[in-house]
């Protein structure tokens, strides 16, 4: 069967187009994406005209897309730029009637949950113990569990792009602002910590999303092109002291960063400083990068509950 998957995120709009086979990885056959980026165009906390705009042309150039290579299905989702706006409701109303095509509100720890189910089939049952994370553009999922579902899952406001539109105003940003972030995301983080925590140790620590994938790549590890079955880790050492150098970087510094694409290059500083954060409170000595994150959970769902053979 082959399925369209439509991730509206914080900052890019994704249709994914991957063939499904019961007991098969998910085989990607096509990409479609664009720089979105919702959530700069939210005022007031509700998503402006121009946002909308830009989401309802996406989803119906995404929708020909996906007619064009066959896909039977399309599941349509929204993360945290749709999830948080006031007028959110409104919006998916004016993209069914505009773009024929519906858009669900994935819940932060539904968010989680599923990132953490594509990470438990990726590494698999011998990987123990799991704890996850991801770094997205309105917020940070973090999951953690002994099974395919998460006994513990969570969702912070501390995505990159939403910290960095509220602190880092400045291009490089100031110490000040940075010293006032790394205190705001820290207590956010170990506020919630203990209920991961308490739960046991894990076995297996893992990150997920273009962020971590990045900072995993500014600090040594495989490009892209190496292919997916190469393992990539983003070591808490190694970030530490990449950090004054990515503080230092105004943003066409940082768009020359090997991993670092032009339209995440303003957000990779409060991404590091997240990133940072998790390993020193987790006591983490690193995180492995899993390929696979929320898009991949959302298509193994779907195949697990309609029995694709």
């Amino acid at each position: 069967m082959r399925l369209g998957v439509l991730d509206i995120g914080s900052n890019t709009g994704h249709l994914l187009v991957v063939d499904a086979h019961g007991g098969a990885a998910p085989l990607p056959a096509y990409s479609f994406k664009a720089p979105l980026r919702l959530a700069e165009h939210l005022e007031g906390g509700a998503l402006a005209e121009s946002g909308i705009t830009a989401l309802s042309d996406f989803v119906a150039a995404a929708l020909q897309v996906a007619v064009d290579k066959g896909c039977e299905e399309m599941l349509g989702f929204a993360t945290s730029a749709v999830r948080d706006a006031t007028n959110a409701e409104a919006v998916l109303d004016r993209v069914r009637q505009e773009a024929n095509v519906d858009i669900a509100v994935l819940p932060g720890e539904d968010e989680a949950r599923l990132t953490f189910l594509a990470v438990r089939r990726w590494f698999g049952w011998s990987s123990g113990r799991l704890v996850v994370f991801d770094i997205g553009g309105g917020s940070l999922e973090i999951a953690a569990g002994s099974d395919e579902a998460p006994d513990v899952a969570q969702s912070l406001p501390l995505g990159a792009g939403r910290l960095t539109r509220a602190w880092l105003r400045k291009d490089p940003p100031d110490e000040s602002s940075v010293r006032d972030l790394r205190r705001l995301v820290r207590t956010e983080i170990a506020r919630d910590a203990g209920a991961v925590l308490r739960a046991g140790t894990a076995d297996h620590a893992v990150a997920t999303s273009k962020t971590f994938r990045s900072l995993a790549r500014i600090c040594g590890a495989a490009p892209r092109d190496a292919g997916s079955l190469v393992r990539r880790v983003l070591a808490a050492d190694d970030l530490k002291a990449k950090l004054p150098e990515l503080l230092a970087m105004d943003d066409e510094q940082r768009r020359q960063l090997p991993g670092v694409s032009p339209d995440r290059s303003h957000q990779i500083v409060a991404g590091a400083l997240v990133a940072d954060a998790v390993m020193d409170i987790y006591d983490l000595s690193g995180l492995e990068v899993c390929p696979w994150a929320l898009r991949e959970g959302i298509i193994l769902e779907r195949i697990d509950a309609i029995g694709i053979r």
